[in-house]
Parts: structure tokens; sequence; C-alpha cells
């Protein structure tokens, strides 16, 4: 997560290269090499991330009524392979790859999102709740077969989950009779965003999601821009 000039990157078909670190893609797997420094108290950080898609798709979904924003899940259900040198770490688990891509900053678009994405029996469901800037409600609810192949259901009710200690509202949706969903482990607490695990019931089954909760309000602030300099290093090549 460093921030790098514009020489430090290069990029081919397959090959995205920033700085010492890398992704490569060879038609089945992405290889992620890491080698960083953490911050603000700075330690090593190196080490591979395979990433072994179970499914691919090339939906792309906009998520602003003007569509300049986009969202694409590349593998909506995945394997994943962590081995990391320095710390010393290994282990394998479900995964999932996606990206967005917009034509200005997130913020100009949206006040704030609530994401969540879990696996099911046979395939995966995503959940994308955004609001806009200009006070529009958005929002998408889809359930990807095992082949990669969404289709939108009916999103159950929103229901409001404990705030974070920076004090990050977070929601989620839930077909739980009483609209209940749970935090089960909140993995990140920052001034402008959360990621938690959460339990809910989606499609008729009880399933665990990964959940963030993003804040675009609170990260176009002036102080917390000042503080991302101290998580973020930036190295200007």
């Amino acid at each position: 997560m460093t921030e790098r000039g514009r020489n430090a990157i290069a990029r081919s078909e397959k090959r995205l290269e920033i700085g010492p670190s890398s992704l490569e893609w060879d038609g089945g797997v992405l290889t992620i090499r890491i080698d960083e420094w953490t911050a603000p108290l700075p330690s090593r950080i190196r080490g591979v991330v395979r990433v072994r898609p179970d499914a691919l798709t090339e939906a792309e979904f906009p998520l602003d009524s003007a569509s300049r924003h986009w969202w694409r899940p590349i593998a909506p259900r995945a394997r994943i392979e962590v081995d990391i040198e320095y710390p010393r770490l290994r282990w394998r688990g479900e995964a999932y790859l996606d990206c967005n891509h917009g034509v200005e900053p997130l913020e100009d678009a949206f006040t704030r999102w609530d994401w969540s994405r879990a696996n099911l029996r046979e395939g995966a469901a995503v959940l994308y709740d955004v609001t806009c800037r200009n006070g529009e409600e958005r929002g998408l609810a889809l359930q990807f077969d095992p082949s990669g192949v969404a289709r939108p259901f009916a999103p159950p009710p929103r229901t409001s989950l404990p705030p974070v200690g920076w004090g990050v509202a977070r929601s989620t949706r839930s077909e739980h009779k009483d609209g209940r969903a749970e935090v089960l482990r909140t993995l990140e607490n920052a001034p402008f965003y959360a990621r938690s695990v959460v339990s809910t019931e989606l499609l008729g089954e009880k399933v665990v999601a990964m959940h963030e909760s993003l804040s675009l309000d609170r990260f176009r602030t002036r102080w917390v821009k000042l503080l991302l300099p101290f998580r973020m290093p930036r190295a200007v090549l």
C-alpha cells in the first residue's frame, strides 16, 4: 500500500509492476508478489499470494446513474494461497477478486457505501448499497452461479450494524425473520473505513459474509487526509 510515482509503474497485458511488487496473470492463477515496508512503524513485508478463481466473469455494473463509476466482480469465488516470508505467515482459504474504475474520484460521486460478499452452497452472493452525493440511493443484489453468471435477486430488508470505534456507520441486509445480522469480527477499523466478518441470511441460507463500509464524507475531510501518510507510505519516484 505504498503510493508511488508513474516512473515506478510498468504494465503489460498480463503483468503489472508497482515498485518492487507485482501482479501477474497466467490464465488460471493471479500471482501477487509483495515487497514493501509497513507504516507507521517500519517493518518488512515480503511474500507471495496466489489467487485461483473458481470462475471468471466479464460482467460490469454501473454504480451511479451517470455511469461514471463501474464495478466488476472478476472472480466472485476463488481460492487463495498466502505465503509471507516476512513476517512468517502461511494459510489457505476462500477468496474473491473485483475492481472498481471511474472517471473521477469516488468522493466526488458518493457519500458512503456498504458492500458484502458471501459464499453460498453453490456460487456466491454480493450486496452493494451506495449513497450518491446528489442524495440518490442505489443498490445491487447479485447471485453468481458456479460458472460466474450473475443474476439479480430481490434484496432483503436493510439492517444496521454497530458502528466502529471511529464512528463509521455500518449496515447490511438480512432475510432473518427479525431482520438481524451479527458482526462476528471487525478486521479493519479506520477513520473512514471498516472491514468486518458478518453473519446474516441470504437466499434462504445462513451465510458468513465479508463486509465493508466506506464513508467518503469522512475520507474527503482534511484531517483524515493528513492521517493517510502515516498508514500509507509515499515514495514518489
